[in-house]
C-alpha cells in the first residue's frame, strides 16, 4: 500500500468532499489530537491529553467496556459505574423473585453490604492502543486468500500474547478498513462487579416497545454498579474481602443543564457499523434478510408475551430475552424503512459508478463492481433460507441445549478421564441444563418451534427445502403447515428426553448410553440444524465461497477508496473498540412543519402515564413528588428535564456511554437512536441522525428523591455551575 494511504488511515474520519462534519464519525482516542482544533471550535475546553493519555490518567480511564455488550463510566473515587437500565436489566431480572421483585420495584443499596454480586459480569479498562500495521503487513506480504487470513490471525495472536503481562490483562488486535490497518488494544479486566442501584422498570423502561427508537422520549434508562478489587487495588475474582476499586479517573457531574448548540461528546464502545457496504448488500438486506428477521422475531415475541402476561414469575424469567429480541426486532423494521425512504442503495450506486469511473485505468480496481454483482447473485437465492438458520431454527432454546448436553453425555460414555476431567464435564452439563431450565416455558417454546417451521415451509420453495425437513413435513402432514408442525412439536415434546427439564434431569441420572442419546428425536433434529452442518449439507461451499470472496473484494474496495480519497480524512467502521464522537446538543425537523425540541421533561412523563399499563405505568412515588414539584437541586424552571438529543454518531454498544460537555463533565447517558435515522449503521444521515440521552439530573433525582439513596449521591462530584477556568 502506498505511504500516503498509511498516513491517511491515521485521520479516522470519513470525508467525501466539503468540510468535515463533526457529528459524523467514531474517532479512535489514540488519534483524537488530529481533531482537537475542530473540537475546540465546537466548544471543547480541555486538552487532547485530557481525552487520551497512555502514560498518565485521562478520560479514557473513566470509561469501561461493560460486559462486552454496553459501555459504562466511572463516576466516583470508589469505583461507582453509571450505565443504562437495559444494560443492567439481566442483572436485576436474575436477582428478582415474585417475593422480592427488584426489577419491578427498583433497588438501591444503602451500604456496601447490600450491593449484589453479579455472576459472570465483568468490565475492562483500556490501557493503551498501538498501531501494529507494519508488523501485520510484513507477515502477510505476498499471501492471498486462506493463506493470508490464516497468517494474519496467527500474527494477531502472537502480538496479543506478547502484550499480556499479567492474569488480569487482555489484549487483541483489531482490523480497520476491511483489513487495511491493524491496531493492538490492551485492557485490564475486573470480574467482581456488583449491582448498586436500578430504578423500577416503569421508569427505566418507560415507553416500552412503543417509544423504543423514538423521540420525544422520557425513559429513565440508567442503572448503577460498582467495581471491586482485591488487596492492593488489583483485579480479582469475587470475594467478600474485596473492596471498592479506586480508579485512575472518574467523571464529575454537571447539573447546570443543556441548551441547543452546546458541545457534546460520547465516549464509549460502539459495536458494529457497515458504512462501506455496497448497494448490492443494501438491496439484499432490505429485500430479503431484514424482513425475514422481523417476521421470525415477531413469532417469538408474541408467544412469549402471551405467557408473560399470565404470571409474574414467568414474566421475570422471560423478560430479559424478550427485551433483547424486541429491541432489534424494531430496529430491523426501522432500518429497512429508512434505507428505502432515504434511497441509500441508489446513493451508493452513484458512489460506485464514480469509483468505477476513477478506477477505469487501474486494473487493480476497475472490475470490482462487476465482481460484486456476480458474487451477490450467488447468495441471493438462498438468502431467506440462510436467515432461518440462526433466526429461525436457532430460536428454539432446546436446540443448543440438546446438542450441548447430548454431546457431553456421549463424551462421558466414549472417553475416559481423571476425576478433574469428569467433574469438569459434569459442571459443563449442569450449567447448560440450568441455563435451559431458567427460561423454559412449554406453551411458548412449542408454539415458537411449530410456527417457525410452518413459516419456513411457506417461505422456502419445496424443491429447496432440506431432506430432513421434507421428511418431517411428509410424515406429519395434516393438510396445513400450521397443524402439521404443531403435530410434530407435540411428538417431540412427548417422545424426547431432552425437551422437558424434569425428564432431562431424570434421563441424565440414568447414565444413558451413546446410543440412547443418538436415537433421541430432539437430538436427531438438532444435529440437522447445526449451522455449519446445515450449510455444508444443503449449500455446499456456496456460503463459504461467498464470505471469502466478499472479504477479498471488501479489502480491495476499501484500499481503492482510500487511494481515491488520498489527502482527505476518513474514519473506519465501528468494531467494538473505544471511540469518541463529538458534536452538539441539537434539535431537528423530522418533516415539514414539525420541529423537535432538544429536551423532554417530567411533564411529558406524567402526560403519558397510564395506570397499570405495561409500558406507561409509573411508581406512585414519582406521581406524588411530581405533584409536590419536589425536584430539589435537579429541577429547572419549575420542572425536571428527563432527556435530551445530540447529533453524536453512535450505535449499539454505545448504550450507557457518557455524554460529556465541553468541560469534561457528565451531562447524560446515551441510550438510543431516533426512528428517522435508523439506517445509520449503514449510512449516516447528517440531517436526521440523533442520539437520545437520559439527562443526568433525572438520574440523580431518581436515586436521591425517589430512591432515598443519599449515600450514592454523596460519592459524586456534582457541579451546579461550570468550573472556574484552570480548576
Amino acid at each position: 500500500m502506498k505511504r500516503i494511504v498509511h498516513l491517511l488511515l491515521f485521520a479516522m474520519v470519513i470525508f467525501f468532499g466539503g468540510e468535515v462534519k463533526a457529528d459524523e464519525g467514531m474517532w479512535l482516542p489514540l488519534l483524537i489530537g488530529k481533531n482537537y482544533e475542530q473540537m475546540k471550535k465546537q466548544g471543547f475546553k480541555l486538552t487532547a491529553k485530557d481525552l487520551y493519555n497512555a502514560n498518565g490518567s485521562s478520560m479514557k480511564d473513566a470509561i469501561v467496556h461493560f460486559g462486552g455488550f454496553c459501555t459504562g463510566e466511572i463516576v466516583s473515587d470508589k469505583g461507582l459505574i453509571f450505565t443504562n437500565h437495559h444494560c443492567g436489566y439481566d442483572a436485576a431480572a436474575s436477582n428478582s423473585t415474585a417475593q422480592n421483585n427488584i426489577l419491578d420495584n427498583g433497588f438501591y443499596a444503602k451500604n456496601y453490604g447490600e450491593e449484589k454480586p453479579i455472576d459472570g459480569l465483568w468490565v475492562r479498562f483500556l490501557q493503551k492502543m498501538v498501531d501494529v500495521t507494519p508488523q501485520v503487513e510484513a507477515a502477510v506480504k505476498g499471501l492471498t486468500g486462506v493463506e493470508r487470513t490464516t497468517k494474519m490471525n496467527e500474527t494477531f495472536a502472537t502480538i496479543a500474547k506478547a502484550a499480556v503481562t499479567g492474569p488480569s490483562i487482555e489484549a487483541n488486535v483489531k482490523d480497520f478498513y476491511k483489513n487495511n490497518q491493524f491496531i493492538l488494544f490492551v485492557y485490564e479486566r475486573f470480574d467482581d462487579i456488583r449491582l448498586v442501584g436500578i430504578p423500577p422498570q416503569s421508569i427505566g423502561k418507560f415507553g416500552g416497545d412503543t417509544d423504543n427508537w423514538e423521540w420525544p422520549r422520557q425513559t429513565g434508562d440508567f442503572s448503577v454498579f460498582r467495581v471491586y478489587a482485591g488487596k492492593g487495588n488489583v483485579a480479582a475474582k469475587y470475594s467478600a474481602a474485596n473492596t471498592p476499586y479506586v480508579p485512575k479517573k472518574f467523571l464529575p457531574i454537571s447539573i447546570k443543564g443543556v441548551k441547543n448548540g452546546d458541545f457534546s461528546m460520547v465516549y464509549g464502545y460502539p459495536g458494529r457499523t457497515d458504512r462501506y457496504l455496497t448497494s448490492y448488500g443494501v438491496d439484499l438486506a432490505t429485500e430479503k434478510v431484514n424482513p425475514t428477521t422481523v417476521k421470525l422475531r415477531d413469532i417469538r415475541l408474541k408467544a412469549w408475551k402471551e405467557e408473560m402476561n399470565k404470571d409474574v414469575a414467568v414474566r421475570l424469567r422471560l423478560s430479559s430475552q424478550y427485551a433483547n429480541i424486541a429491541n432489534y426486532w424494531k430496529y430491523y423494521i426501522g432500518q429497512t424503512e429508512q434505507l428505502k425512504s432515504h434511497k441509500v442503495a441508489d446513493s451508493k450506486r452513484v458512489e460506485e459508478k464514480a469509483f468505477t469511473a476513477w478506477a477505469g485505468q487501474k486494473t487493480e480496481f476497475n472490475t470490482l463492481m462487476e465482481q460484486y454483482d456476480a458474487l451477490y447473485k450467488t447468495i441471493e437465492p438462498i438468502a431467506i433460507q440462510r436467515t432461518y438458520i440462526t433466526e429461525g431454527f436457532g430460536a428454539s432454546a432446546f436446540v443448543a441445549s440438546t446438542l450441548n448436553i447430548g454431546n457431553t453425555l456421549i463424551g462421558l460414555t466414549t472417553q475416559r478421564g481423571d476425576a478433574a476431567w469428569l467433574a469438569g464435564m459434569q459442571a459443563k452439563m449442569n450449567a447448560a441444563l440450568t441455563k435451559y431450565e431458567s427460561t423454559y416455558n412449554e406453551p411458548a417454546d412449542k408454539k415458537i418451534f411449530a410456527q417457525i417451521l410452518a413459516s419456513f415451509y411457506q417461505d422456502v420453495p419445496v424443491k429447496s427445502q432440506p431432506t430432513f425437513f421434507a421428511q418431517i413435513a411428509e410424515k406429519y402432514w395434516t393438510g396445513k403447515p400450521e397443524t402439521t408442525f404443531a403435530k410434530y412439536a407435540d411428538y417431540l415434546w412427548e417422545n424426547s428426553q431432552f425437551l422437558k427439564p424434569e425428564k432431562l434431569r431424570a434421563f441424565i441420572a440414568t447414565n444413558p448410553s451413546a446410543e440412547d442419546v443418538k436415537k433421541d428425536p430432539a437430538y436427531q433434529y438438532a444435529l440437522n440444524v447445526v449451522p455449519a452442518t446445515y450449510i455444508k449439507t444443503n449449500f455446499g461451499s456456496v456460503v463459504s465461497d461467498f464470505e471469502a470472496k466478499k472479504a477479498e473484494l471488501d479489502h480491495e474496495y476499501l484500499k481503492g477508496v482510500l487511494e481515491k480519497n488520498a489527502g482527505k480524512i476518513m474514519y473506519p467502521d465501528a468494531n467494538s473498540t473505544m471511540r469518541i464522537s463529538f458534536g452538539n446538543v441539537q434539535n431537528y425537523s423530522p418533516k415539514d412543519g414539525i420541529t423537535y425540541n432538544t429536551t423532554t421533561t417530567i411533564d411529558g412523563v406524567v402526560a403519558k402515564y397510564v395506570p397499570g399499563d405495561s409500558e406507561f405505568d409509573l411508581p406512585q412515588s414519582l406521581i406524588e413528588n411530581y405533584n409536590k414539584k419536589n425536584f430539589g437541586q435537579y429541577g429547572n424552571d419549575g420542572t425536571l428535564t428527563v432527556g435530551f438529543i445530540t447529533n453524536n454518531d453512535i450505535t449499539g454498544g454505545n448504550s450507557g456511554s457518557p455524554t460529556i460537555n465541553g468541560n469534561g463533565e457528565l451531562i447524560g447517558l446515551a441510550f438510543d437512536g431516533n426512528w428517522e435515522a435508523m439506517s445509520g449503521d449503514i449510512a449516516f444521515d447528517k440531517q436526521f441522525k440523533r442520539t437520545i440521552n437520559v439527562d443526568v439530573r433525572y438520574v440523580l433525582w431518581c436515586i436521591d428523591v425517589l430512591g432515598g439513596a443519599r449515600n450514592i449521591i454523596n460519592e459524586l462530584d456534582i457541579r451546579k455551575n461550570a468550573p472556574v477556568k484552570g480548576k
